[in-house]
């Protein structure tokens, strides 16, 4: 859980975000759930804390693995600072590939996503709000035991909210968290970058 400034910031806008949503920006009924939100989610864009394996076949002295950094950049040998942060791994390919074509007699290179960070953040009746960074495909259920669980007493856990922008869209997902942790929902909600998981309080 990262306490720096820049992650207090995006913790505040997430926070504004979820309150300007839940008071009226988003559409009158929740979005319906189907089959892209139950898988685990695969990153397309390299970001912040990606793993990424980089293969030269002509050149297996240069093979590595390298992890994008807050700054987006890798590291790679000989060359020095390298963006990927934003890229496709196809793209970060070609660049390598250009960077290194002079000394390649076999003009190749491999990029592979050995592990996917991304960004989320938890907000309302939980014991820990705040942003958190995924390492792994995460459904709704752990991102919440992640920040430390229910705020006992206080969370309505059948109307947990996971709140995702898709472009200039804002969805709405509705869930019953309470049912999955009894058993009686088998859904496994799966997050993606930037969504924020709201939990409701109760209202005596």
């Amino acid at each position: 859980m990262p306490t720096d400034r820049h992650g207090r910031r995006l913790t505040a806008l997430a926070l504004g975000l979820a309150a300007a949503c839940l008071s009226g920006c988003l559409s009158p009924s929740p979005t319906p759930i189907g089959r892209e939100e139950q898988q685990p989610y695969k990153a397309i864009i390299l970001g912040e804390g990606d793993v990424v394996g980089i293969a030269f076949p002509g050149a297996p002295n240069l093979n590595n693995a390298q992890q994008v950094r807050r700054d987006g950049k890798i590291t790679l040998e000989h060359i020095g600072d390298v963006l990927a942060l934003g890229k496709s791994p196809k793209e970060l390919e070609q660049e390598i590939l250009k960077l290194y074509e002079p000394q390649l007699v076999v003009k190749e290179v491999v990029v592979t996503v050995e592990s996917s960070a991304f960004t989320y953040y938890v907000n309302g009746a939980v014991r820990l709000p705040s942003r958190y960074l995924a390492t792994r495909p995460l459904t709704v259920l752990e991102a919440i035991m992640e920040a430390g669980g229910f705020d006992e007493g206080r969370a309505r856990r059948r109307a947990v909210m996971v709140i995702r922008r898709d472009g200039e869209r804002v969805r709405q997902y509705k869930l019953d968290v309470k049912a999955m942790l009894n058993g009686k929902s088998e859904l496994r909600f799966y997050l993606h970058p930037f969504d924020i998981v709201y939990v409701p309080q109760t209202w005596f």
